[in-house]
């Protein structure tokens, strides 16, 4: 109830509000604050002059003048409503509830009368002190607007609820608590004003007296007072006027002021706006609960502030507290080496006091026995040991000969503490924005090249809280270009697939959530295998066999697919631009069994010469890529087929640039099968003979002869066949375009395909009557490699 107090004071006088008018924006005012605070207009601005002068404004228009208002957006504190002048300026004061009011231009007169019935001054203007709407009045002055029975019975209540003792009505001074209640009279009495102008004689003497609270209770049964129409105060009102929007009587009816107008059952419009009203208070209603749970919240807030406050302050204080303590470790590692200088020169020094000082002693003692020697007056016995000693004193002469009088060791400390990079550090100690993930790191020990494919891996860094939804890995194009993007998601490893051999790409990583991306790592310098005819194997890379990678089958493509990872070896340069960190890996050992790579600082130029010794073209057959009869062994070196149809295997690697050639050896074969051998894309049919389509370039061969097929176009027959032991050789020159086949190191035929172009994965089809064997890494033909030369 205490929260309602606002909603019942006048906004002028600040007190509950004393016979309450009904202003036409809905707001109101005491009736005698109203008459206060009216301002007169000019002749000009009169309802009548307006009447005369054609505007047809009714007597009633004011009615819906709040639908036609205009608030005035200046600070003067006046608006006009539409079709009415606004009222003269008038400077403006503030009501004691902070409402700004405006004074009459002069004092009312006095009179007798009481507010209502006192005349108003004629052209009269009313100001709502909340909204600053201005109004002119009429003829009715102040009676044209209607009273707030609704809001005085509300007042009424809520003054009885809120009196906890009912107080004497009739005490000049401090009232005295009620003892009585008078039902006639409507009045409180105490016991002394009972006496005195309610005496329990004449007239007086039929009056009931009651108690203060059952005549409380009383009042509140007894029936309200009925409101009375404000032009005919005899009649009470019985309809509801639609357009007007206000309660009218019978004869209001009669006189034909609403005649044009939709006229409604009081008790009617009544129910129907309590419904209204109800139903909007229900809005409100949630609107405050709403409210509340959201001052809960904004508590809840502060309260969580504070807390983690005090959990941040703790953090940053022991993070100080870590830094001071490495500090301080750090300061007495460095005492330590001070003072094991200290020792040392300390020791360097009392060593040459301690040799001086013998050598002087005995020195000393020569002298002073070379003087005695040189009192003896017989010279023949002088002569005796006068060479001897003159030997003894040129030796000890020569034994303090240059350097021996010179100390070993300055008292200067040739130490000198670097701390400007701790200080530079220090003074860039900051808070870092902890909604964006850390810059991932990349892991040497799991990066990894192998031919033409590199696997890349990584991790968030250890002391991060901010979680990372996904990465972006980024590679160049092998030849310095920009970055493009090749792989996005939630995996910390992935493999690329389809790079140039011999070539060096540039790789990066970074993170990303919903706030935003994090910064690059640094950069990674991966080179791929070089074409060379060496025949090394490859050097296994262990990784944890249950972080399998996520593996790309082209550098650009959109074609992904888990694999578990396979042998590979590794050669790359780590590099950060900004501060030319370089860290490079090298081979320990190719033949050591259980071969690992070491993080050596070492030139860029060592790349090339590590690289030298791998050999290259080291692959085997695609499980993942073959149609589902083909059968595999040999750990996928040899195939062979569970079906009488032709059905095709690709190799793991795939080539797009340098000269490949790989052989395979026939291990079966019934003189009846015709088994296809070349190169197709990584989409070619796999459920028909090689190079029936578009996607592939390949020979078949039975054992007579032999045709180039493309696109199931067939080409140069040339005869010779294979049998059972016969070796195929497939030699792809990407640099010169031309694929070229051999049958038992014998060129087979002239060049086979020209103008090849692309990416590449060697492949073969055949049935279940074949079986081959597959050998990489081998040397490019003698016979292709003259003809190469000479051209």
């Amino acid at each position: 109830m205490e929260e309602m107090e606002e909603e019942l004071k006048c906004p002028v006088c600040g007190s509950f509000y004393r016979e309450p008018i009904i202003l036409p924006c809905s707001h109101n005012i005491c009736q005698a604050c109203a008459r206060n605070i009216l301002v007169q207009t000019p002749e000009s601005e009169s309802p009548q002059s307006r009447r005369a002068s054609g505007s047809g404004v009714s007597d009633y228009d004011y009615l819906d003048l709040d639908k036609m208002s205009l608030y005035s957006e200046a600070d003067s504190g006046y608006g006009s409503y539409g079709g009415f002048a606004s009222a003269p300026t008038t400077p403006c004061q503030k009501s004691p509830n902070g409402v700004r009011v405006f004074p009459p231009a002069m004092p009312p007169p006095a009179t007798h009368l009481s507010p209502a019935l006192a005349p108003v001054p004629r052209n009269s203007c009313i100001t709502c002190p909340q909204c600053h709407r201005s109004l002119i009045l009429d003829d009715r002055g102040l009676r044209g607007f209607p009273k707030n029975r609704v809001l005085e019975g509300v007042i009424d209540r809520y003054q009885q609820s809120k009196a906890a003792a009912l107080k004497c009505q009739l005490c000049e001074k401090a009232p005295k608590e009620a003892t009585v209640m008078c039902e006639q009279c409507d009045v409180f009495y105490c016991d002394p004003c009972r006496l005195r102008c309610h005496p329990p004689r004449g007239p007086l003497a039929k009056h009931r007296l009651v108690p203060p609270a059952q005549g409380r209770v009383s009042r509140r049964l007894s029936p309200r007072k009925v409101s009375t129409c404000t032009d005919h105060e005899l009649e009470n009102h019985s309809m509801y006027c639609v357009q007007c929007k206000m309660p009218v009587c019978y004869q209001c009816l009669e006189e034909g002021k609403h005649s044009s107008h939709e006229v409604k059952a009081l008790g009617a419009m009544w129910k129907l706006h309590k419904s209204q009203l109800s139903q909007a208070l229900n809005g409100l209603s949630d609107r405050a609960k709403e409210a509340k749970e959201f001052l809960v919240q904004l508590r809840n807030m502060v309260q969580q502030i504070q807390e983690n406050s005090v959990e941040f302050e703790a953090c940053l204080v022991a993070q100080c507290d870590a830094l001071i303590d490495a500090l301080n470790r750090r300061k007495a590692q460095l005492l330590a080496r001070v003072n094991k200088e200290h020792e040392h020169k300390l020791k360097v020094v009392r060593d040459q006091i301690s040799h001086c000082t013998v050598k002087l002693r005995q020195t000393t003692g020569l002298m002073e026995y070379c003087l005695e020697v040189i009192k003896e007056n017989d010279p023949s016995g002088f002569l005796q040991i006068s060479d001897a000693l003159i030997r003894r004193v040129h030796l000890t002469e020569d034994q303090w000969g240059k350097g021996t009088l010179t100390p070993r060791m300055t008292t200067d400390f040739d130490l000198s503490l670097d701390n400007s990079p701790l200080l530079q550090s220090i003074h860039q100690l900051d808070f870092v924005q902890m909604k964006i993930p850390a810059t991932p790191i990349l892991q040497l020990e799991e990066c990894c090249t192998h031919n033409n494919s590199a696997t890349l891996s990584w991790k968030q860094p250890p002391l991060s809280t901010v979680p990372a939804e996904g990465y972006i890995l980024e590679l160049d194009d092998g030849n310095g270009g920009q970055f493009r993007e090749v792989y996005v998601g939630k995996e910390t490893m992935c493999t690329v697939d389809g790079l140039h051999f011999n070539s060096t790409y540039n790789a990066r990583i970074k993170a990303f959530n919903k706030t935003g991306v994090s910064q690059y790592s640094k950069t990674l310098v991966l080179q791929t295998s070089e074409d060379t005819d060496s025949e090394e194997q490859t050097v296994p890379f262990p990784v944890p066999s249950e972080r399998l990678p996520l593996r790309r089958m082209s550098p650009f493509s959109s074609t992904l697919n888990l694999q578990p990872s396979f042998p590979r070896r590794s050669y790359f340069d780590f590099r950060s631009s900004p501060h030319q960190l370089s860290l490079h890996s090298s081979l320990q050992s190719l033949n050591a069994p259980g071969c690992n790579f070491e993080t050596q600082p070492a030139p860029y130029s060592q790349l090339v010469d590590i690289k030298k010794l791998l050999a290259v073209a080291w692959f085997a057959f695609d499980p993942g890529s073959a149609h589902c009869d083909i059968i595999f062994s040999n750990d996928n070196l040899t195939v062979t087929c569970s079906s009488y149809d032709d059905r095709v295997v690709l190799g793991k690697t795939g080539f797009s640039k340098g000269v490949h050639y790989w052989e395979l050896t026939v291990d079966r074969y019934d003189n009846h099968p015709d088994p296809a051998f070349g190169v197709a894309r990584n989409n070619v049919m796999k459920d028909v003979m090689l190079g029936k389509d578009d996607k592939a370039w390949a020979m078949y061969v039975d054992n007579n002869r032999s045709w180039f097929m493309h696109n199931n176009s067939h080409t140069n027959r040339t005869e010779g066949g294979i049998t059972k032991g016969a070796t195929i050789g497939v030699l792809l020159d990407l640099n010169r375009k031309t694929l070229t086949f051999f049958i038992n190191d014998e060129q087979q035929g002239p060049i086979a395909f020209e103008n090849v172009e692309g990416l590449f994965f060697p492949a073969v089809s055949l049935n279940r009557n074949v079986q081959v064997t597959l050998h990489t890494g081998l040397p490019v033909p003698d016979c292709y490699s003259s003809r190469a030369s000479i051209a």
